[in-house]
């Protein structure tokens, strides 16, 4: 018999799990966030009336965005319990009836990708900066140490990688929950000696502050974003924690110490306006200036990995669903699927923060950087909700156009404010964003053509059992799988046919497909679509979140299909090498593209792990 008590203390676990890997980002926020609406790109002079007028602008941000738009209302379009951007756009094409609607509803889901893999970049360098920054306030001799000591950890957390996060992670939750008290309780103690500041959370001193004062008020919303810095994560960390573990975490703990926080950074500007350099550690008193200067350097590490984490995530996302060629992925953890590990993105993402660090020097400077790219997420996500509310909820036009009329607003206001970063550093997640979204559509374009060029040229699947009755042929012994991503005639078989004389006694063809799904059930993974005593073909369905694993499919399908032994059978696919044919500059210069990422995948055997002693190999020569 379960007791009473069991569900809610296995709650209680996940909301602590949560306080650190979904949280870590917005919770380390107000190291920077509040400082940069005064001290920042746009150097806004500090008056109480202004004070004011931002601290009402991050309170009902904060409210607005995560409370309502994330936690309330996005939360509740999982996807089997998946979130996420690429999630949401796979829930919303499932309900669309159009074709071109569902493709152009993948491509705002591919764009907003692309966008968090912009600000992912920022993320680690600023948090870490802003937090090893503080010894400029505790210790200003070691100011010149400051660079390198958050290049050392940045280096460290990025070489750490590949060993998971599964051992550290259960350190995550009481670090950040100790963190959300320590701000919490130092905010509360600021707002104390100047509670006028609570008259902030009325929206009629936000309201004010941007209708006295336009545009000053639009340029600080620039800055206002960044206290809603890893909002995202709430809906994409899903998946992993529960939709009611996330939201006990984000109302009991982290949004209160957040509020309070904010509040106090606004009561020690009042009461001093030099304080603006730098209100987070300014507010901590001095005898414990170094050891909160420590707690936040964790913090913002483990803040750090819940984006890197995010990044290997979207990574297996992209190449399930067909924008990314075959990169390595390695699972640290044998009990929690969806912890991967990708080399080549950790390294990428490594080498790109230390330039940033390097370039930019200070928190400041990177905190300039940032908010084109989340804002634009912002935006598609409400695009992509109202889709889904309407479709697959089926709400009324009534109920769904105020609302996305509504956030659509603030969310468009906030990007357009972003944009006056631009050449403060906002360009760099804009360039990133730009680059790594053609390049993913640049992979799917090419996939989709080379796809054409060689069903253009293949024979039948229905011609697979004449095939292999042909009397010309040699018919050789064992059983060969033929893995293919459509359900053609393999092209490897026809080439060994072609070229060999020669065909196998038994033949499997097994085609892979993605599911809109993160996960499909075992038992429904595997479909035999015909068989006979010599050939048998099968489809095999793996969710987005899933590798793909084609022994598990021939293992199920040796308990179906006595002719096949998993023990014994020889596995064949066809790797195509492209090699660009003339044509316009803008086609050659994507098909350069597309065969250079081809040339640079994973090799297939590696990526589906198959046997290294039972795989066979066909390539050919075609001009795109």
């Amino acid at each position: 018999m379960t007791h009473p008590r069991g569900p809610r203390s296995r709650a209680s676990l996940l909301a602590l799990g949560a306080l650190g890997v979904v949280f870590g980002d917005i919770g380390t926020s107000p190291l920077y966030a509040f400082g940069e609406i005064f001290a920042g790109a746009h150097d806004l002079q500090v008056t109480e009336e202004r004070v004011l007028g931002a601290l009402s602008l991050v309170f009902w941000t904060l409210t607005l965005i995560v409370s309502v738009k994330y936690v309330l209302i996005v939360m509740r379009a999982d996807n089997e319990g998946e979130g996420g951007i690429m999630a949401l756009a796979s829930l919303a094409k499932a309900v669309v009836r159009h074709r071109r609607a569902a493709s152009t509803i993948m491509i705002f889901g591919v764009l907003g990708a692309a966008l968090f893999y912009g600000d992912g970049i920022i993320t680690p360098a600023v948090s870490v900066l802003s937090a090893v920054e503080g010894l400029e306030v505790a210790a200003p001799e070691l100011s010149a140490f400051v660079v390198p000591i958050a290049l050392v950890l940045l280096i460290a957390l990025f070489v750490a990688q590949r060993y998971g996060t599964a051992r550290v992670g259960a350190l995550f939750g009481p670090v950040m929950l100790a963190w959300f008290i320590v701000i919490g309780a130092l905010g509360l103690s600021s707002v104390l000696q100047t509670p006028s500041v609570l008259v902030s959370v009325s929206p009629t001193y936000a309201l004010s502050f941007l209708v006295a004062e336009p545009a000053l008020g639009f340029l600080a919303l620039g800055s206002v974003v960044l206290c809603v810095t890893g909002a995202e994560a709430l809906y994409a960390d899903m998946g992993q924690f529960g939709r009611r573990p996330i939201r006990l975490s984000w109302f009991v703990i982290a949004a209160p110490a957040l509020y309070l926080n904010y509040l106090g950074q606004g009561a020690l500007v009042t009461r001093d306006p030099s304080a603006a350099d730098n209100p987070f550690y300014l507010m901590v008193p001095d005898a414990l200036q170094l050891p909160m200067v420590l707690l936040a350097t964790v913090a913002t590490v483990i803040a750090s990995q819940a984006v890197i984490s995010g990044a290997f995530s979207m990574t297996a996302q992209a190449i399930q669903l067909g924008y990314l060629p075959r990169l390595t992925l390695r699972h640290t953890s044998a009990t929690e699927r969806g912890q991967v590990y990708v080399p080549f993105v950790n390294w990428l993402l490594m080498f790109a923060v230390i330039g940033l660090v390097i370039g930019f020097q200070d928190s400041s400077n990177l905190a300039s950087a940032y908010g084109i790219a989340v804002t634009g997420t912002f935006v598609i996500t409400t695009c992509l909700i109202t889709v889904v509310a309407r479709h697959r909820w089926k709400l009324s036009w009534w109920v769904v156009g105020p609302f996305s009329a509504f956030f659509l607003v603030i969310d468009v206001s906030f990007f357009t404010a972003n944009l006056t970063k631009f050449d403060h550093g906002g360009w760099f997640p804009i360039v990133a964003a730009a680059v790594i979204f053609s390049l993913l559509m640049i992979w799917r374009w090419g996939s989709r053509r080379l796809q054409r060029h060689i069903d253009a040229n293949a024979l039948p699947l229905e011609d697979l059992p004449a095939l292999l009755r042909d009397a010309r042929l040699t018919v050789v012994p064992g059983t060969m799988v033929y893995v293919t991503p459509d359900d053609a005639m393999p092209p490897a078989l026809v080439q060994r046919a072609r070229l060999l004389g020669a065909v196998d006694q038994h033949v499997v063809v097994l085609h892979l497909t993605t599911a809109d799904t993160p996960r499909v059930a075992p038992d429904r993974r595997v479909r035999i679509l015909t068989s006979d005593e010599r050939c048998l073909v099968a489809e095999a369905d793996f969710g987005f979140m899933e590798p793909p694993d084609p022994t598990e499919a021939v293992s199920e399908l040796g308990r179906r299909w006595p002719a096949l032994d998993p023990r014994t059978c020889v596995y064949a696919f066809f790797s195509p090498i492209v090699e660009p044919a003339p044509a316009s500059a803008m086609v050659e210069v994507a098909t350069e593209a597309y065969a250079f990422m081809q040339r640079n995948a994973t090799d297939p055997q590696r990526y589906l792990g198959l046997p290294a002693d039972r795989v066979i190999e066909v390539r050919r020569l075609v001009a795109l």
